[in-house]
């Protein structure tokens, strides 16, 4: 069912070409992209990617020695900036402190053990740490977010809504491929952001013939 779910969208939407950086530290930009997006938009962290790709600020060490203030500045448009500073220092003291700096440390590990490795930091959960180990580190895990239990909720795949249970069916029921992950939670997303919404668009929506909202509203046949 997921794999028919997954080739209607791609069929609908076509390739999403995630995760979209811009600077020459692909990998790191991923990561500070991770903590950004939090709680806003992905335009929105973006506008604050590019001013500190614009400072040369996606280092390591760069990272490390900028001033508080200067970064609350710089990444203000991703909103919470005093709280997303902390995050990236966070995330940057402990990269520095356990790995030396080094993010091939820090990813040549088992997918349980860099995800508690992540989880031990302070302001990375488990969906930035599941979005770190998909984009940036490319191993296989699926990221699970708000867009992903609604829609699944929608067209009858689980009424399940706990992080980790949502994660297990993707994980039961589909190859574990990094391609496959990352295209079919980036599709998701857009689904979610186009037509799934709270309110939804669901007369034009490409799994509307699964949806149980939409047959609710419309009286389209059973799945």
């Amino acid at each position: 069912m997921l794999q028919q779910i997954y080739r209607s969208l791609y069929k609908f939407f076509g390739p999403q070409y995630w995760w979209p950086t811009a600077g020459s530290n692909k990998t790191l930009e991923i990561i500070i992209g991770a903590i950004l997006t939090q709680q806003t938009s992905w335009s929105n962290a973006e506008k604050a990617i590019q001013n500190l790709n614009r400072e040369s600020l996606i280092n390591p060490e760069k990272l490390r020695d900028a001033q508080n203030e200067k970064l609350e500045k710089l990444i203000q448009p991703s909103g919470y900036y005093r709280q997303k500073t902390k995050k990236l220092k966070n995330f940057i003291n402990f990269l520095w402190e356990k790995h030396n700096g080094k993010l091939e440390r820090l990813f040549d590990q088992p997918i349980h053990e860099l995800r508690e490795d992540l989880l031990s930091v302070n302001g990375i959960g488990k969906e930035t740490a599941d979005s770190i180990i998909l984009y940036a580190a490319e191993k296989p895990i699926f990221v699970i977010d708000a867009y992903t239990a609604r829609s699944m909720n929608r067209i009858g795949i689980t009424q399940e809504k706990e992080y980790g249970k949502l994660q297990e069916i993707f994980h039961n029921n589909l190859p574990h491929d990094v391609g496959l992950f990352n295209e079919f939670h980036a599709l998701i997303v857009r689904l979610g952001k186009d037509y799934c919404r709270k309110k939804p668009r669901w007369n034009q929506c490409p799994l509307n013939t699964r949806c149980d909202y939409a047959s609710s509203i419309n009286n389209l046949p059973d799945k």
